[in-house]
């Protein structure tokens, strides 16, 4: 009698596992303070279930979920290589059902003080790759050169990159973007600032260039440029400014510096590869926590090992603003449970999902989706 028992119950406990969550909206996080500021809020509760996931952090092992699994938040680690391996194991994991999850990647980042300020939210459509080039140390740079960096395969700054690695642009669901702009354009007056942060916009004031830096927080629609390298200083901010304008044909507006998004978007789209996620439902969400040059008479140094009176408020206005989408795709499942139908290119630099790019080269697959 025991034993049938025991099996019973393990048929029951294996039944149960069985059942695959399928998240409305996961949130993905890099570090803890950006994942902290989702945990015991009033609006949900993703502490209720923590499933560990082999694959994932040895920081951050499990991803958490409310209740019913509508909502799920996962930290995947600092830096390109964690956040492409973090989601790579997530993406293979048999406990979630991502098909028709919204991903919203949320994290702090630099901000361009001629677009936006510390504090504020921005949405992107165009994640580039800038850490994709050559480097030349800054004190053998030739004289004709403005700056050390220029893309692989090319001979001088300013030249399109004739070898590419595919993870050079990404362009996201733009329908959707300009949806989650709106939504988070609704919690703007209750961005969180301080009397620190106001003091480190003022410097700026005095530059005509960064006069979108001296205002308040607010809701922004511009770009974001990925490296592990954390640059400060205004010439290599403007050679990276270049470099996204140059991948994206012009088309991009920087405005973001951040270690992760295009490791995250690259492991997201060959899951899309393989039908596991959709890549037309991935929101890049980012709050400014610092600017990544310095106002004027002072130097790069100062203004990247100096106070960080803007962290506190960056990291919350994650939360303000990305419950606000969160809340709205939730509750509106059947508005949303169908997708957002992009009427942009959405996908690699490459046109792995099929379709033309609108920048680089065009499709290597003549518009057709690659064949896995």
């Amino acid at each position: 009698m025991n034993w049938l028992l025991v099996s019973l119950f393990s048929s029951l406990f294996l039944s149960a596992r069985s059942v695959r969550i399928a998240p409305r909206v996961l949130i993905l996080s890099m570090f803890s303070p950006e994942a902290s500021v989702w945990y015991n809020i009033p609006e949900f509760n993703v502490l209720a279930q923590n499933i560990s996931v082999p694959g994932l952090s040895p920081l951050f092992p499990e991803v958490h979920c409310t209740k019913n699994g509508s909502i799920c938040q996962l930290t995947t680690g600092e830096g390109e290589i964690n956040a492409a391996s973090t989601v790579a194991a997530l993406l293979h994991s048999s406990a979630f059902d991502l098909r028709t999850t919204y991903f919203l990647i949320a994290g702090i980042a630099g901000v361009n003080p001629k677009v936006a300020t510390i504090g504020s939210v921005t949405f992107a459509r165009y994640a580039v790759h800038v850490g994709l080039q050559f480097e030349i140390d800054a004190r053998e740079i030739p004289a004709n050169f403005p700056t050390g960096y220029f893309p692989q395969g090319t001979t001088a700054p300013g030249q399109y990159p004739i070898h590419l690695y595919g993870t050079e642009v990404f362009e996201m669901n733009e329908n959707l973007r300009q949806l989650a702009f709106r939504l988070a354009k609704t919690a703007e007056p209750q961005l969180n600032d301080t009397t620190d942060c106001r003091a480190a916009r003022a410097p700026y004031s005095a530059a005509p260039q960064f006069a979108a830096a001296g205002g308040s927080p607010s809701v922004v629609l511009c770009d974001t440029a990925t490296s592990d390298t954390f640059w400060s200083g205004t010439l290599l901010a403007e050679a990276f400014e270049n470099t996204t304008k140059l991948f994206t044909n012009q088309s991009a507006e920087y405005c973001t510096t951040q270690q992760e998004d295009s490791a995250t978007l690259n492991a997201l789209l060959r899951g899309a590869l393989t039908k596991t996620v959709d890549f037309s439902r991935i929101i890049v969400m980012r709050s400014a926590a610092n600017f990544d040059r310095s106002p004027p008479g002072e130097s790069a140094v100062t203004i990247l090992l100096g106070p960080a009176p803007r962290f506190v408020p960056s990291v919350l206005n994650l939360y303000i603003a990305g419950a606000k989408i969160v809340q709205a795709i939730v509750s509106g499942w059947k508005d949303f449970e169908g997708g957002v139908k992009a009427t942009n290119y959405v996908g690699d630099i490459f046109g792995s999902l099929g379709g033309q790019p609108d920048f680089g080269p065009g499709s290597m697959f003549g518009g057709k989706a690659a064949k896995v």
